[in-house]
């Protein structure tokens, strides 16, 4: 074998500078009010101050928070069934509920990562320190909690001098001092891996310019309303006063008429005091204009939930789109979604489950491998279909009125109603359930 084969000679090529050696401000974003902190509160304007935006993220976190989400043993020994039981009570044994921490790592759709730091802690029961608070008294080590470590408080990226990831540097509030956390004690979630970039690519990044361009339309049309409901101010000086000569005092008058003319507004505090001379006027701007800014922002709205593939949203409420349309979208919306699932999980089972087997390491030494979290099926069914389905039944059903079905009904799953199939499915299953 020849003496260089493990030897790494290139480099990844990334953009990114720093103060000190290995660190890592990226810069491989073109438009630089995309990049670092800027593009942080530019995403997160886009995410809180859009209807459409706001609504597509609505949508995605709704669907995904209430995805099931289950441990998966590794073999069938008694020692794999033991590990995938101790991942489920460590995940329900955390300060933070499952769901809560679902929400805040579907941030890295947003702003393309999210960087969770591991807070461990010793399990001895109920006691009054936090670090060893639990339900459980098994003395074995488990997640404390897994909070985020926010987009907007990066400072920069710690890289070694191979291109290998060694931590972040946050500079957080209120004590803004710089903290190092190193990557083997974190969960780092991206969208996409380029160049290994650890900022990967925000969901909305294909969705910023039409964004944009919406925006200043929605402010000129504001503007313009505003001036066609009020009049276009006119203010006459009286004759033969030049406001233009130059001199000190014409200056003044100048600035003065053009406060008046700039602040007039149509409201309980509207007026004007004149000096004698001076005339005022309100001009009808009058006639139509010649674009439609409402088709131009709808324009936009359908591009902006295009880049997410969530135009579905739309159908309806411009009167156009047909059932089988609406169905197909929201069937490709949902295998988007299980992508991204099956990310968080990818990133679960390679950095937070091995590392918390390995510490508890004498106590599963019989495991045939580490156990795995795995996620449900987006839930996708229009209710409507599912009430013509299972409308029959519900009508001549025995019992009706007592809810639910008896114990002991042993029907296939296909003869019974679909809102029931989940709770079938999971009572048959190996797999453990978690809570989410």
């Amino acid at each position: 074998m020849a003496s260089g084969a493990f030897t790494e000679y290139g480099r990844l090529g990334q953009m990114r500078y720093g103060s000190g050696m290995g660190s890592g401000i990226f810069y491989e974003e073109f438009l630089p009010e995309l990049r670092g902190r800027k593009g942080v509160e530019t995403y997160r304007e886009m995410s809180e101050n859009d209807d459409i935006i706001g609504a597509v993220l609505f949508a995605i976190e709704m669907l995904m928070r209430q995805v099931e989400w289950n441990v998966q043993e590794a073999g069938t020994s008694a020692d794999d069934k033991k590990a995938a039981e101790f991942i489920y009570t460590c995940m329900n044994d955390m300060e933070d509920t499952w769901t809560d921490f679902i929400s805040e790592v579907l941030s890295f759709l947003t702003f393309g990562w999210a960087f969770h730091e591991i807070v461990y802690k010793r399990r001895m029961g109920t006691t009054n320190r936090p670090e060893t608070r639990s339900k459980y008294d098994d003395g074995l080590i488990g997640w404390r909690k897994l909070p985020i470590r926010s987009q907007d408080t990066l400072w920069e990226w710690r890289y070694d001098d191979r291109d290998t990831l060694m931590g972040m540097v946050q500079c957080a509030p209120p004590n803004f001092e710089q903290i190092f956390i190193p990557v083997e004690k974190a969960l780092h979630f991206k969208t996409k891996s380029r160049k290994a970039n650890p900022e990967g690519r925000s969901l909305l990044r294909n969705a910023y310019r039409d964004w944009y361009n919406k925006r200043r339309i929605q402010e000129i049309e504001g503007i313009g309303i505003e001036r066609d409901l009020a009049g276009l101010p006119v203010l006459q000086p009286p004759e033969g006063l030049d406001l233009w000569d130059g001199s000190p005092e014409m200056n003044e008058q100048l600035a003065m008429a053009e406060r008046i003319v700039r602040s007039v507004r149509r409201n309980e505090h509207e007026g004007l005091v004149l000096p004698p001379g001076w005339l005022f006027t309100l001009t009808s701007t009058g006639g139509r204009r010649q674009f439609d800014t409402n088709a131009i922002i709808e324009r936009y709205d359908n591009r902006i939930a295009m880049t997410v593939l969530a135009d579905f949203v739309l159908l309806g409420h411009e009167k156009v789109g047909s059932f089988a349309l609406s169905s197909d979208k929201t069937q490709l919306f949902g295998i988007a979604l299980g992508t991204y699932l099956g990310m968080i999980c990818e990133v679960f089972n390679n950095q937070a489950i091995p590392r918390l087997i390995d510490m508890n390491g004498d106590a599963f030494k019989g495991i045939t491998g580490y156990p795995e979290l795995i996620h449900g099926d987006i839930e996708t069914q229009d209710l409507g279909q599912l009430r013509e389905r299972n409308g029959q039944y519900w009508r001549d059903r025995p019992g009706r009125g007592h809810g639910g079905l008896p114990a002991n009904d042993r029907r296939p799953a296909r003869a019974r109603p679909s809102h029931q199939l989940r709770h079938r499915q999971r009572t048959e299953s190996t797999s453990i359930p978690l809570c989410g």
